[in-house]
């Protein structure tokens, strides 16, 4: 029977191989995913106009004018970003705007107050911290070859923030129940997502939760087998996208490393 240490050391090995191979289109895929949400709450304003209008005027009592203005800016401004991002133009600008949107959108639709959407919202806007953080490392420096504090710089502390907000998306998916299935996959899913959180064995956890996410996505948001009329169609779809989203930004964990704040950085100084 194999040893725990050589079946993690195969695991990593096929994560490094997995790694190798993907390298030049892992980036891509990552920042696809991760603005998949966007790009289909986007296009949702826009075929779904003057429901969204609607509701917005009838909930704050604001208006048709003001309605239609906070459609237009979440249109405009999603479907702005995500252009911005898959054309890797102006990023850092992309991501607060998106960011920004987040924001509003919790507080438009009550999301405040639901812990459930709270909780995937700021998954989401950890994703966009890692956009953030790779953007920076991308950017160019007047000061190049001048060396720098790793640890102390912003980037390593985005890249900290955005593995933290990521892993609460799966805070949503533990059940709590006494089934032996559902706790075996409570703690599996609980030492991964602390693995990622504290940054030991990042790559591997990360991808793992991949795997791991987009099975239960498949399975539990299957979105394309209710009809489009039942607004049921609208919630399976607006989850499957979210977590999509929070796939995108742990592929870019998986393709970034940790960071510098992680114990997979400091284990290189013992």
């Amino acid at each position: 029977m194999a040893a725990p240490r050589d079946v993690m050391g195969t695991a990593e090995d096929l994560a490094d191989q997995f790694l190798r191979v993907t390298k030049r289109f892992l980036p891509h895929v990552a920042h696809l995913c991760l603005i998949s949400t966007f790009l289909e709450d986007g296009i949702r304003m826009w075929f779904q106009w003057s429901d969204q209008r609607e509701y917005i005027s009838t909930s704050w009592h604001c208006g048709a004018f003001f309605g239609t203005l906070f459609v237009l800016i979440n249109m405009i401004g999603q479907l702005g970003g995500c252009i911005l991002v898959l054309t890797r133009r102006f990023v850092p600008y992309a991501c607060c705007g998106l960011f920004t949107l987040i924001v509003m959108q919790t507080i438009a639709y009550s999301i405040l107050w639901d812990l459930k959407f709270l909780m995937r919202s700021l998954a989401l806007g950890g994703g966009l911290l890692l956009l953030l953080a790779e953007s920076r490392s991308e950017g160019k420096t007047m000061f190049a070859g001048v060396p720098t504090m790793g640890t102390n710089s912003p980037r390593q502390y985005m890249q900290l923030g955005g593995r933290v907000l990521l892993v609460l998306m799966f805070m949503t998916l533990l059940h709590f129940s006494f089934e032996a299935l559902m706790i075996l996959q409570d703690i599996v899913g609980t030492t991964l997502i602390i693995l990622v959180a504290v940054g030991f064995k990042t790559k591997l956890a990360a991808l793992t939760l991949v795997v791991w996410l987009f099975v239960l996505n498949m399975i539990q948001n299957p979105f394309w087998q209710v009809p489009v009329h039942r607004p049921m169609h609208d919630f399976l779809k607006y989850d499957f996208f979210q977590t999509m989203s929070v796939i995108g930004g742990l592929l870019l964990v998986v393709a970034l490393g940790p960071g510098g704040v992680s114990m997979d950085e400091h284990k290189k100084k013992w």
